[in-house]
């Protein structure tokens, strides 16, 4: 009788410690990042066919400063829209990497747009921004809606940094979920640079 409750409790102590190794693993699709309620993104980058292309839906609303921004307002010009949190360790890591790649693009047709989530305060986000040196317009969604009326399978709304490159013509044309280096921006974004207009 001893020996069968032994066996019971060690079997039960493997269950317990194999549900905690599921939780702590190294997938990274998990919430991490406190309150945020955030999955930091798989680490894939995918462009897309010209062919295959999703329309990107035509965001509006206040950016982070009070003014108002449309997606469709760029409409002609390659868009960069990053997705960042000032809460958010990745999009610090990757935020000086955009800020030089927006300068150095600016002059190519290029918008860079972000959009702030998750952010209770407009405080924080315009914090982030001065302290960055960020020198383009940044959506303000607390809630996240915004995120939402992307297509399905486009965006992981809770992958936070994400970013997706559209084309001249308003479609989604490479997506990143993950911190971007500079060139790994450059590499999604130039081949949409170099498409015919």
């Amino acid at each position: 009788m001893i020996q069968l409750r032994s066996v019971r409790a060690a079997l039960a102590g493997v269950f317990a410690g194999g549900l905690l190794l599921t939780g702590c693993g190294a997938d990274q699709a998990g919430p991490s990042g406190g309150d945020s309620n955030y999955v930091q993104g798989t680490g894939e980058i995918t462009t897309v066919p010209v062919a295959d292309r999703q329309e990107a839906p035509d965001l509006a609303g206040d950016t982070v400063d009070g003014d108002q921004l449309a997606l469709s307002d760029y409409r002609g010009q390659v868009v960069v829209l990053n997705i960042w949190g000032s809460w958010c360790p990745p999009c610090i890591a990757e935020a000086d990497n955009f800020v030089r790649v927006a300068e150095d693009t600016a002059d190519d047709g290029v918008q860079f747009i972000g959009i702030n989530t998750r952010d209770r305060t407009r405080e924080n986000a315009q914090a982030f921004e001065r302290e960055h040196g960020v020198p383009y317009p940044s959506l303000y969604d607390p809630d996240g809606r915004l995120l939402l009326e992307f297509p399905r399978g486009s965006l992981n709304p809770q992958a936070i940094p994400s970013t997706l490159v559209i084309d001249r013509e308003g479609r989604i044309a490479a997506r990143a979920l993950k911190a971007l280096t500079e060139e790994e921006l450059r590499a999604a974004l130039d081949p949409v640079m170099a498409e015919e207009g």
